[in-house]
């Protein structure tokens, strides 16, 4: 007899002890998982670049902390290698243990510029913060991880990267790049970390509305409009949360490696 799926969401006692870190956690679709999983028992600290006296911060934090208490804001920049080691041992130092690492920090460039005009600057601001910085941050919390007594609460690497890993777009081929290689990296800590019981998954979210796409938006509304989705609306934030929700939830535990595409059927192949 298949159990209610449903029943996840009355699960207490398993993400209540399911600690929770969600890198650029603060912003974007960032803030729409942190305040999901918050929302639904897990404790999660949300990592961003801002100051903690940032008023766009106190207000999230606010929301997160009213919805469970004991989460928390971690100001760190992920392009920094003494900043990645601080995330980590900060999360440790308020909560003894990490479940669930949810890379989602992650920049576009500056200035969209076509491929043959593309700066070295560009291209290494971009690998460093979305390639770089969340390769080694996974790196390093993975040994933490490794070294944690297990709590039996399901732990996992959540990686979100883009439908950009394998859809060419030439005005920004450096943030394509970065994705293209933050998804192998999936598939690497998928392969070293299964004797650990420490799964890794791989989220594409397709055109989501937030801060970094509102400049292009009525390209995208106008492209959808014509047949671009199969699902004609252009994502939220809580769509990418829900699939991090479920994964953190510990429904695809026989399944590491895996990549879960949230982008409205922009990847079926169509006639």
């Amino acid at each position: 007899m298949i159990n209610n799926v449903a029943g996840i969401d009355d699960n207490s006692s398993l993400k209540s002890k399911s600690y929770v870190l969600v890198t650029g956690g603060a912003r974007g679709i960032g803030s729409g998982i942190s305040l999901y999983l918050a929302s639904r028992g897990f404790t999660v600290a949300a990592v961003g670049t801002r100051s903690p006296d940032n008023p766009a911060v106190v207000e999230f934090v606010q929301k997160l902390k009213s919805a469970n208490s004991k989460c928390s804001y971690i100001q760190g920049d992920i392009s920094s290698s003494d900043d990645r080691r601080y995330i980590i041992d900060e999360f440790y130092r308020r909560y003894g243990r990490l479940d669930v690492l949810v890379n989602n920090a992650g920049v576009a460039p500056t200035v969209r510029a076509d491929l043959l005009e593309m700066t070295e600057e560009s291209f290494d601001r971009v690998l460093g913060i979305n390639l770089r910085g969340a390769f080694f941050l996974s790196q390093y919390a993975a040994k933490r991880m490794i070294a944690d007594e297990p709590s039996g609460a399901p732990r996992m690497i959540i990686t979100v990267t883009s439908i950009s890993a394998d859809v060419s777009s030439t005005n920004r081929g450096e943030y394509c790049i970065s994705k293209a290689g933050l998804s192998m990296a999936v598939k690497l800590f998928a392969d070293r970390l299964a004797p650990y019981g420490i799964n890794s998954y791989e989220i594409r979210p397709g055109i989501i509305e937030t801060d970094m796409t509102a400049g292009v938006k009525g390209k995208y509304e106008e492209k959808i409009e014509g047949g671009l989705l199969p699902i004609a609306r252009m994502g939220q934030p809580e769509d990418i949360a829900k699939c991090v929700y479920a994964l953190a939830s510990g429904l695809f535990t026989y399944t590491t490696g895996s990549v879960f595409y949230i982008d409205g059927g922009f990847s079926l192949s169509r006639l």
